[in-house]
């Protein structure tokens, strides 16, 4: 079953995530629908854009997140 719909839990558990990492949600931005596949960029503005992957289990993929993201900061 694949991932369409990001909801405000979703969101939540992705904020735990990056306000652990320490950065600030206003450089962060959470599209609200899936893809196939997910991604994590930095976008021109400098802001962070986290698309979450349909295909993967939400929590599975929700752990491998702060490697993306830092994997993106580095880059």
């Amino acid at each position: 079953m694949s991932l369409q719909v990001i909801t405000f839990q979703h969101i939540s558990k992705i904020f735990d995530v990056t306000d652990a990492l320490g950065l600030n949600r206003e450089w962060v931005e959470i599209l609200l629908s899936s893809e196939n596949p997910g991604a994590v960029r930095r976008l021109t503005n400098g802001k962070l854009e986290i698309v979450v992957d349909a295909e993967q289990p939400f929590d599975q993929w929700l752990i491998s997140l702060p490697d993306l993201i830092q994997h993106t900061q580095v880059s």
